[in-house]
């Protein structure tokens, strides 16, 4: 039976696998050792992309692509931004993926580093999810994210890309930092993946690190 769900698996830092009627995807695999904390990504899917060309998002050998030929149930748009605050000068250029299966609408930001402009804001409104870093330094700094979010007002918020005291770069904020600039309590889950349907769940959700 085919369904429209969508189920959304972090694998640490930027790296997440979105699943919909058995075909996979995995965004953002980084490279062995390059973000403290984490073990290895190895996983197998249909398909990788990542939102540029930086060590801790673009480890493609890190996925193991299947031979069959799955029907992909995404569309996928594009949006190009800055990874600065200055035009890209610094570290270059980011993409934005909106996922669409014809029900739902799943967003992965890669490193965004600088506000959206009104036709960006304009194409990222009413998301069903939105996976977001919100650590700052490399990335927009935890208050530009929060306007963001609450400008374009996903039904559920996933953050990535932050430090904890077991994972994450030093220069980067913490979760807590980010949580307290948000209007929505955090709901944090026991494992590393979620279901999203057209109605459940809602709010700021937390995957776990299981570590590898």
């Amino acid at each position: 039976m085919r369904t429209t769900d969508i189920t959304i698996t972090w694998h640490g830092h930027s790296c997440f696998t979105l699943t919909c009627d058995d075909y996979s995807v995995v965004l953002d695999p980084f490279s062995d050792g390059t973000v403290p904390g984490y073990g290895p990504v190895r996983e197998t899917a249909d398909e990788v992309l990542c939102s540029h060309e930086h060590g801790d998002h673009n480890f493609r050998d890190a996925v193991k692509l299947r031979r069959q030929g799955r029907k992909n149930p995404f569309t996928v748009k594009e949006l190009l931004i800055p990874h600065d605050d200055a035009q890209g000068t610094k570290r270059g250029m980011n993409l934005i993926r909106i996922f669409d299966n014809g029900r739902l609408r799943v967003a992965h930001f890669g490193d965004i580093g600088c506000p959206l402009n009104e036709e960006q804001k304009a194409l990222l409104q009413g998301l069903d999810a939105v996976l977001v870093p919100v650590g700052g330094y490399y990335t927009m700094e935890p208050d530009g994210i929060a306007a963001m979010l609450k400008t374009i007002a996903p039904r559920v918020i996933v953050p990535m890309h932050y430090r904890s005291e077991s994972f994450g770069y030093d220069v980067i904020g913490t979760l807590p930092d980010f949580l307290k600039l948000m209007d929505t309590e955090a709901t944090y889950l026991e494992g590393n993946s979620f279901t999203l349907t057209g109605e459940e769940p809602s709010g700021i959700i937390v995957p776990a690190y299981l570590g590898k």
